[in-house]
């Protein structure tokens, strides 16, 4: 998600030059079908679709694999608080089996769920305002959805925790970190912004404003850090800077969109 230029780049392995998927490739935004203003996240499912966060335009867009426009299926274009409406929409996640998207609903403190094809969503996590206790969420950023438990995993990044929420429940549990209180111990972030997992279980956060991606064996809550250095931005091969979202392919190599660079940097297999 090439968020400054409102488009989305497709970048195959060893060419150094992208290819614009969706949006606009001289960068310009815009509202319409063909059009993408800011997008912030990204999901591509099984079939090679895109789903993209439209964040400024307040909107969920579906981009088939290889269409030329996209079709909105979340949001209404305009920032509100109903459940047919979205404000600055940061990250999604997908249930595979159902087809139910998660979407981080950034400016209203909320998880929202859309079933497929429905046009008004429920609100899965969050919703009960600002703030740092058990039945809120702070600026939700990253998303992963769990299967085995049934669960959304969320960067709860204003609250500088890593937060586990049931669907169904009414709250959260912490995995990692202290909800409210920032640092860059071992087991503190500072502005989280991006949570993955790998098959073994084991969690990797972007630890935005620590400018480093901490590696959390399952179950556990101090961190190891496996990239960047600790309170140390910067753009040389071994700094990152704001690192934001996370992804591992099927080697469990970890590719990191370092934020403050205008880079993906790929690290090898931990």
């Amino acid at each position: 998600a090439d968020y400054g230029n409102s488009r989305i780049q497709k970048w195959l392995s060893g060419p150094s030059n992208g290819i614009t998927v969706a949006g606009q490739a001289s960068g310009i935004s815009g509202s319409n079908a063909t059009d993408l203003q800011h997008p912030a996240g990204i999901l591509v499912d099984s079939t090679g679709n895109i789903y993209i966060a439209d964040t400024n335009n307040h909107r969920i867009q579906f981009w088939a694999q290889g269409a030329l426009s996209g079709v909105t299926i979340a949001g209404t274009g305009f920032m509100g608080v109903n459940n047919n409406e979205l404000e600055f929409p940061y990250f999604l996640a997908l249930n595979e089996n159902t087809k139910t998207l998660y979407i981080s609903d950034y400016d209203n403190n909320r998880i929202m769920s859309y079933a497929s094809g429905a046009s008004v969503g429920t609100v899965a996590a969050g919703g009960n305002g600002f703030g740092t206790s058990y039945t809120q969420l702070e600026y939700p950023v990253g998303l992963y959805f769990d299967s085995l438990t049934n669960s959304l995993v969320v960067a709860n990044s204003a609250a500088h925790n890593i937060v586990r929420w049931i669907l169904g429940d009414n709250s959260w549990t912490q995995v990692v970190g202290i909800s409210g209180i920032q640092g860059n111990s071992s087991s503190l972030l500072n502005l989280p912004m991006g949570v993955t997992f790998d098959p073994m279980g084991n969690m990797y956060v972007a630890d935005a404003y620590n400018h480093r991606i901490q590696f959390f064996l399952s179950d556990q809550s101090e961190g190891r850090t496996i990239a960047g250095i600790t309170s140390s931005p910067g753009m040389n091969d071994i700094q990152l800077n704001t690192p934001y979202s996370i992804r591992l392919d099927n080697q469990l190599n970890l590719y990191v969109v370092d934020l403050g660079n205008h880079r993906v940097k790929k690290f090898l297999r931990y």
